[in-house]
């Protein structure tokens, strides 16, 4: 055998094995709801049916969910509706009072894991009851409970620059319920912090639901 052949033997191992250490994300996803007549949708660059179609994400064995029932806090702190506790209470219908409904303008809500973990994925919820898409989406997260310092931005599409957090490149989608995964790409954080500025269908900004997953730190 050559030395040339035994290399490629070897490193075809390490793909395979590489490959094996990896499974699609499985949610739990609720069913679908239909509520009412949405507001014709105008954004410009908005996501292609086809794309959301987009395979299960691929996440190291051993992930889990990270999230449920963690602290969550808010830039609302009195919301019009609901409770920020809902956003990682495990319901995720969508269905009225499963859902927290924040004022006008910029807003986010943060949730702490407790502990630094390695992240793989984040599965978000707007109000998926009726087809709209939420404006200036941006999920970050940091060991920076101020998220000062050390944060990494995961998701942006605000093309606008409406939060202040800088132009994001990633494309306005419709909701639904199957929510949106977002590679987390391994990062280590103990706080994730999700923003959004309004709707094609109100100025108001809501969460039905935010998983979190990865593995808990050593």
């Amino acid at each position: 055998m050559t030395r040339l052949l035994a290399t490629l033997l070897v490193l075809s191992g390490l793909a395979v094995a590489r490959a094996d250490d990896t499974v699609p994300l499985k949610l739990d996803l609720p069913k679908p709801l239909f509520d009412g007549t949405p507001r014709p949708i105008q954004v410009s660059n908005l996501e292609t049916p086809a794309a959301a179609n987009r395979p299960p994400l691929l996440v190291p064995t051993g992930t889990v969910l990270l999230s449920l029932n963690k602290p969550v806090t808010g830039s609302d702190s009195m919301p019009v509706i609901g409770d920020l506790s809902y956003v990682t209470d495990g319901e995720k219908s969508g269905e009225e009072g499963t859902y927290v409904e924040m004022g006008p303008g910029v807003q986010w809500v943060q949730i702490d894991l407790g502990a630094p973990a390695r992240l793989a994925a984040i599965a978000v919820w707007h109000y998926h009851a009726q087809a709209r898409v939420y404006h200036a989406v941006v999920v970050q997260a940091s060991n920076d409970p101020e998220f000062k310092a050390g944060v990494t931005t995961l998701f942006n599409n605000d093309d606008a620059n409406a939060d202040g957090l800088g132009r994001g490149t990633d494309l306005p989608y419709v909701e639904t319920y199957k929510g949106r995964v977002i590679d987390a790409r391994g990062v280590s954080a103990r706080f994730v912090r999700l923003y959004s500025k309004g709707n094609t269908s109100d100025d108001l900004n809501h969460y039905t639901e935010v998983e979190v997953y990865g593995r808990p730190g050593k």
